[in-house]
């Protein structure tokens, strides 16, 4: 179960001629706050994911949608990728 919290915002009169309505706003604004939780480190993808009620794939999807370049690996995980690229040119050679 999700809890909420209203806030208040206060927004320029010309941001709401653009066409967006509350709806959009308020999922801005949350999208926004999210990912810059997760550029700060403060959050994992997978949180940041359950907290846009979106699965993990789709929200590296607006990552990448919003310019966003993302790799989440660990220092083991990085290391066995660099030994992969090493064997596949090494078995090329």
């Amino acid at each position: 179960m999700t809890t909420e919290t209203t806030l208040e915002i206060r927004l320029p009169t010309p941001l709401l001629r653009l066409g967006l309505d509350r709806e959009d706003v308020e999922q801005r604004v949350t999208e926004w706050l999210v990912i810059s939780l997760f550029v700060e480190g403060r959050i994992s993808s997978g949180k940041a994911a359950r907290l846009l009620n979106i699965s993990r794939s789709a929200f590296l999807d607006l990552l990448r949608a919003r310019g966003i370049a993302y790799l989440d690996y660990t220092a083991d995980e990085l290391a066995e990728e660099f030994e992969a690229v090493e064997k596949l040119t090494s078995d090329i050679h």
